[in-house]
C-alpha cells in the first residue's frame, strides 16, 4: 500500500472514530443526572450566528440578518473593532449564498478589507472571510491564495482549511483537496476556530463541516460508498438546525448522482423539516420529483426555490424540464430569468461562466459557449468544465477535439474521479459523433447505469440512441418519460 492511500485510510478510520465518539459522548451525556442546576440559557439569534460564522458552517437566514444588523449598528459607534468588520464581512457572504443575491457580496468585500486593513498580519477571520467570498463568487484561484493565507496564519485551526478544500475542488486540484483534509483530520486535540460549535470548532475533534469536505472530496476520487457515508455522518453530528438542512442538502445531491430518486426525495424533505428557509433542499425537491414522474409538484419545488434563491443553474433545470414537458415558451422565459441572474452576478463579481456556457452549448449560441469555457477551463481546470467544454466543442461540431475533454471529464482530471452520469452521456454522444458505435453505447449505458434519471430532457435521448445503435436500456420505472 502506497503512502497516499494509507494516508487516505487514514482520513477515513479518523473520521469515522470521531463520529463513534460523538455518539458514545452523547449516551455519557444523557446518562449523568444534572442534579438541581437549570440549563444554561439558550443562544439568542445573533449569539447563534456569530458562532456559525465564526467556524464556517452555515446560519439561518433570520439569524444572519439579525447579526448583520447588530455588527453594522456596532460599528457605526466603534469602526475600529477589526473583528467585527470580519465577522460582518463573512456574515454577508453567508447573506449571499443562502438568497443567492450578488449585491451582498461587494458590501462583503469592503468589510473584509476594512478588516484586513486594519490588522494586516494575523487576520485568520478576515483572511478566511475573504477565501470564503472568493469560493462564493466561483473565483476559485483567489479563494486558493485566501484559504492557503488563513492556513498560514493559524495552521491549527481546522475552520481555515475547509474553503481551502472548496478551491482546490474548483480548480480540478483534487490531490491537493486530499492533502488539505488529510492535513486537517490529523490536527491535534483542541484545534478549535475560536469559539464553541456543533460543527467541532473546539476541542479540535472533526465535526459536521470537516465530513462534509471528506464526502465532497471522497466523491471526487470516485469513492460513492464513503462519501455517502460521511455525508451522514455529517448531518448526525450537526447541532443547529440550519447546519443540519445543509448536511441533509449534501445527502440528497449525493443520492441524487447516485440514481436514487426516492432517498433524494427524502433527504431534502429532512433538510426543509429541519430549516424550511434551505432552498437549495426546494430545488432538490423539483429534480427528484421530476425523475419520479411527479412533475406537476417537481414544477411547484423550483418555482418555490427560485423566489427565495435564484440561482442561474435552478433557471436552467427549470427551463429544461418545461422543455421536457413540451412547454417551449415556459422554458424560454427560464432562460430569460438566467440570463437576467447571470448579468446581475457578473456586475458584482460572480463567475457563471459554467453554466452559462452549458445553456448557451444546449440552447444557444454553441460557437460562443466554446469561447467562454476555453477561458474557463485557463482559470478552473476541474472536471465539470472539461465536460462543458467538451460538450460545447461537440455542439459547435468539433468532436475530435471535444472527445479529449469529454475523455478527461470521465477518466481523471489531476486525480479525479467521480462518476456522473451527465459526463458519460456526453462522451457517448460525441463518440456515436465520431463514427465509434461501441463506445457510444458504452458511455451511454454506463450514463444509464450510473442514474437512470440523470435528466429529464436527456435520458429519453439516451435511450433512443440506444434503441439506434442496436443496444436497449430498460426505461426506467415510472421516472422519465
Amino acid at each position: 500500500m502506497d503512502s497516499g492511500v494509507k494516508r487516505e485510510v487514514l482520513v477515513r478510520r479518523v473520521l469515522a472514530g470521531a463520529v463513534v465518539g460523538c455518539f458514545v459522548l452523547g449516551g455519557v451525556l444523557v446518562a449523568m443526572p444534572d442534579g438541581d442546576r437549570p440549563p444554561p440559557p439558550s443562544p439568542g439569534p445573533v449569539a447563534r450566528a456569530a458562532t456559525a460564522v465564526g467556524s464556517g458552517a452555515p446560519a439561518s437566514l433570520p439569524d444572519l440578518v439579525a447579526l448583520i444588523s447588530d455588527r453594522e449598528a456596532h460599528l457605526r459607534a466603534h469602526p475600529g473593532d477589526v473583528r467585527s468588520w470580519a465577522e460582518l464581512g463573512t456574515a454577508y457572504v453567508e447573506r449571499g449564498r443562502r438568497t443567492a443575491e450578488p449585491k451582498f457580496y461587494p458590501k462583503a468585500d469592503a468589510a473584509l478589507r476594512t478588516s484586513l486593513k486594519g490588522r494586516p498580519k494575523g487576520n485568520t477571520e478576515a483572511l478566511r472571510g475573504m477565501a470564503a467570498l472568493a469560493d462564493a463568487r466561483h473565483d476559485f484561484r483567489a479563494a486558493r491564495g485566501w484559504g492557503e493565507a488563513a492556513v498560514a496564519a493559524s495552521p491549527k485551526r481546522w475552520s481555515g482549511y475547509a474553503a481551502l478544500i472548496d478551491a482546490y475542488r474548483g480548480l480540478g486540484d483534487y490531490k491537493g483537496a486530499r492533502r488539505v483534509l488529510a492535513k486537517l483530520v490529523e490536527l491535534p486535540s483542541g484545534s478549535g476556530s475560536g469559539g464553541a460549535s456543533g460543527s467541532g470548532a473546539s476541542g479540535g475533534r472533526p465535526g459536521a463541516q470537516v465530513s462534509v469536505r471528506a464526502g465532497l472530496v471522497y466523491r471526487d476520487r470516485g469513492w460513492r460508498e464513503d462519501s455517502a457515508a460521511a455525508l451522514s455522518d455529517a448531518a448526525a453530528l450537526a447541532a443547529a438546525p440550519a447546519e443540519r438542512a445543509d448536511c441533509l442538502v449534501r445527502v440528497g445531491e449525493s443520492a441524487w448522482e447516485r440514481g436514487e430518486a426516492a432517498e433524494s426525495l427524502r433527504a431534502f424533505e429532512a433538510a426543509l423539516r429541519a430549516d424550511p428557509g434551505e432552498h437549495a433542499a426546494r430545488a432538490g425537491q423539483g429534480r427528484a420529483l421530476a425523475a419520479l414522474g411527479r412533475d406537476s409538484e417537481a414544477l411547484l419545488a423550483y418555482q418555490s426555490a427560485l423566489a427565495k434563491q435564484p440561482l442561474p443553474r435552478y433557471a436552467l433545470e427549470l427551463g429544461e424540464l418545461y422543455e421536457s414537458l413540451g412547454l417551449g415558451g415556459a422554458a424560454r422565459a427560464q432562460y430569460d430569468v438566467l440570463r437576467a441572474r447571470v448579468r446581475e452576478g457578473d456586475a458584482a463579481g460572480v463567475n457563471e461562466e459554467l453554466v452559462l456556457g452549458l445553456f448557451e452549448a444546449d440552447h444557444g449560441d454553441a460557437g460562443g459557449a466554446v469561447r467562454r469555457l476555453r477561458g474557463e477551463w485557463a482559470r478552473h481546470p476541474s472536471a465539470a468544465v472539461a465536460d462543458a467544454l467538451g460538450w460545447a466543442l461537440h455542439r459547435d461540431g468539433k468532436d475530435k477535439e471535444a472527445l479529449g475533454f469529454a475523455t478527461r471529464a470521465t477518466d481523471r482530471v489531476r486525480g479525479g474521479g467521480a462518476r456522473v452520469a451527465l459526463y458519460s452521456f456526453h462522451r457517448g454522444v460525441i463518440a456515436r459523433g465520431l463514427g465509434d458505435d461501441s463506445g457510444a453505447r458504452r458511455h451511454l449505458g454506463e450514463a444509464l447505469r450510473i442514474s437512470p434519471v440523470f435528466s429529464p430532457l436527456l435520458v429519453p435521448v439516451a435511450l433512443r440512441a440506444l434503441e439506434e445503435l442496436g443496444e436497449a436500456e430498460p426505461r426506467p420505472a415510472g421516472a422519465l418519460r
